[in-house]
């Protein structure tokens, strides 16, 4: 891997993990493009590890208010029913975090067993890419004006749609908010839970990768690091344009480019 192929894969990952496009198929495509036959985990994980610090620069807010409530549950001594109703609302959401990371961690764990085969097919990355445009137009199907609570059954669902974005091609934004408007959540609030479920999950996968560092040969610390700060930025800019997308509805408008590039990997694959 050479300086520029860093900077592209980086530049493509922040640009993709956000938009409702699949970072990870994007990265399967273009790798087989240069000619990197074999998938670089550690390499596509660090790229991952740029955008985590675009989503917490971007909702630093939200993050330091669950912060601050956990430890003001801390301070008054589990006694939850003491503490304002504010901070009971953002302790709710900690909690629908964490459950909705669990069927995530265990789907993640499940397919990581077959990450040779899965970020090797470009025929699977197709279909997934097809899929990921259904659900995106399915969504100019949802009513409009609703705008009901995430339940703890509605996190799992969700958390268990984000497991299976592992599968590149499926969109892991996509797919995690398009699930929660069609929950009859509003899309203010689907692009904030999506996003902040986000955050187990990139640290979960960084620390699988870790354990797999001595399986790997990695690329130079300078390319990793070029990457890495590219896809950092790259994010935030794409972040920040997918929240004023989601906001007006328009997330199907990604549908087009993510079924005939599904439709070109279907037919490069077989």
């Amino acid at each position: 891997m050479e300086l520029f192929h860093s900077i592209f894969l980086g530049f493509i990952q922040g640009l993709t993990e956000f938009l409702p496009v699949s970072s990870s198929g994007h990265l399967v495509l273009f790798q087989r493009f240069f000619g990197l036959h074999e998938p670089e985990l550690f390499f596509d994980i660090c790229l991952h590890v740029g955008t985590l610090g675009a989503v917490c620069l971007f909702f630093r807010r939200d993050i330091a208010a669950l912060i601050k409530a956990m430890l003001a549950l801390v301070v008054s001594g589990g006694k939850v029913k003491s503490l304002p109703g504010e901070v009971r609302e953002e302790l709710s959401m900690v909690g629908l975090i964490l459950a909705g990371s669990v069927p995530t961690a265990i789907i993640g764990v499940v397919i990581k067993g077959f990450s040779e085969t899965v970020f090797s097919s470009l025929a699977l990355v197709g279909a997934m890419l097809c899929i990921t445009a259904g659900l995106l137009v399915a969504t100019t199907l949802v009513p409009q004006g609703r705008d009901q609570k995430i339940t703890l059954p509605k996190a799992l669902f969700i958390g268990l749609i984000q497991g299976m974005a592992v599968l590149p091609g499926l969109s892991r934004s996509g797919s995690t908010i398009a699930l929660a408007l069609f929950f009859g959540v509003s899309r203010e609030r689907a692009a904030r839970f999506s996003f902040l479920l986000s955050i187990p999950a990139i640290v979960g996968a960084s620390l699988l990768a870790i354990l797999d560092l001595s399986k790997e040969t990695l690329p130079a610390w300078g390319l990793i690091a070029a990457g890495t700060a590219v896809s950092a930025v790259t994010g935030y800019l794409a972040l920040r344009f997918l929240v004023y997308i989601v906001g007006r509805g328009k997330l199907h408008f990604f549908a087009p480019y993510c079924l005939i590039l599904g439709l070109v990997a279907l037919v490069a694959g077989w």
